[in-house]
């Protein structure tokens, strides 16, 4: 099974203090195990930098540890799916068609990469936005 992990799971199932790091931990486990093939888009390496180094947590995730982090607890065979231009302008031309605006656009990049990797899965703790903007792709849409 291909599963695409957006930022909102890969930041749960790093950080152990996470409300939620119960429920992630478990997907990114099964896929250092094998048992599952993970899919990223190359927009969630940014975006999990960024948060998991202004997380208000004690002591704070310095860019060393961030960086840590993600090599350790990603395994090499995930896939990294990158947009190019055309992507970039059909995503925005479908958030036009859908009427939605801000930051929504973001996760619209996120289902474009699960959508182009051919994802069975994208699991995300955050359903209804990814399902706004992604409607052909609702019944792949999951939490943990």
């Amino acid at each position: 099974m291909r599963v695409l992990l957006d930022t909102s799971i890969l930041v749960a199932a790093l950080v152990r203090s996470h409300p939620q790091h119960q429920e992630a931990r478990p997907w990114l486990s099964r896929a250092k195990a094998g048992e599952l093939d993970l899919v990223i888009a190359a927009h969630t390496l940014a975006e999990l930098h960024a948060t998991l180094t202004v997380l208000p947590v004690k002591p704070r995730i310095s860019p060393e540890t961030a960086n840590q982090l993600r090599e350790k607890n990603l395994p090499e065979s995930t896939q990294i799916v990158a947009l190019d231009a055309d992507h970039y302008r059909q995503v925005t031309r479908r958030m036009a068609e859908l009427g939605l605006a801000g930051g929504v656009v973001y996760d619209a990049l996120i289902a474009k990469a699960a959508e182009l990797a051919k994802a069975d899965r994208l699991i995300t703790l955050n359903e209804a936005d990814f399902r706004r903007a992604w409607p052909d792709g609702a019944d792949r849409i999951g939490a943990p």
